[in-house]
C-alpha cells in the first residue's frame, strides 16, 4: 500500500496543486467541479454555452476545473474573450444592441450594467414595461390579482373591523 501512495504522490507532482477556486473574469470558480459545470458560475454563461467554449478551445469537458494546468486555463480565458466568434448567433444573449446594432455576449459584470442601462432607457422613455419597473410591478404579463402579493396582508381582516366595532360600541356607552 505504501507503494500506492508513492506512485500517487508523484502523479499528483507530475500534473501540478490542485486549485480549489480557479479566477476567471474577476469569477471565483469551483475547482472541484467539471470545467463546463464550474464556468456556470459566470454571469452569462449558462451549461449549454459553458460545453461550447470548453469544446471549442479543445479541453475536456469533463475534467475537473482544478486539475488544469496554467496553459490550459489560459486557453480557455481566451476561448471566453472571443466568445461571440465562437458561439453561433442563436446562442448569443445580446444580438442586435440597441447602441451599435452588433451582435454580441456578454458576460460577467458587465452584464449586469447593461441590465440596469436597459431598464434605466425604458424608464426614461416611459414605455409600459419602464413604468412598470418603476412601481415594482410584473412586467411579462403575469397576473397580479391574486399573486405576487407582499407586504401587508391583503383582503378582509376581520379581526380588526370587529375590535373597531367593539370599540365604538363601548365608546357610545361610556357617554
Amino acid at each position: 500500500m505504501d507503494e500506492g501512495k508513492k506512485m500517487r504522490a508523484e502523479g499528483e507532482k507530475e500534473k501540478g496543486e490542485f486549485r480549489h477556486i480557479v479566477r476567471i473574469l474577476d469569477t471565483d470558480l469551483d475547482g472541484k467541479r467539471s470545467v463546463a459545470y464550474s464556468l456556470c458560475g459566470i454571469k452569462g454563461i449558462g451549461r449549454r454555452v459553458a460545453k461550447t467554449i470548453v469544446v471549442s478551445s479543445g479541453i475536456d469537458p469533463r475534467a475537473k476545473m482544478g486539475e488544469l494546468s496554467d496553459d490550459e486555463i489560459e486557453r480557455l480565458r481566451s476561448a471566453i474573450n472571443t466568445a461571440e466568434r465562437r458561439l453561433p448567433r442563436w446562442m448569443l444573449n445580446r444580438k442586435k444592441d440597441l447602441i451599435t446594432g452588433e451582435d454580441k455576449h456578454i458576460m460577467g459584470s458587465d452584464l449586469l450594467l447593461k441590465l440596469r442601462e436597459d431598464i434605466n432607457l425604458l424608464r426614461k422613455i416611459r414605455s409600459y414595461r419602464g413604468i412598470r419597473h418603476e412601481r415594482g410591478l410584473r412586467v411579462r404579463g403575469q397576473r397580479t390579482k391574486s399573486t405576487g402579493r407582499r407586504g401587508l396582508v391583503v383582503g378582509v381582516t376581520r379581526k380588526k373591523l370587529l375590535a373597531a366595532k367593539a370599540k365604538g360600541k363601548t365608546g357610545e356607552r361610556g357617554k
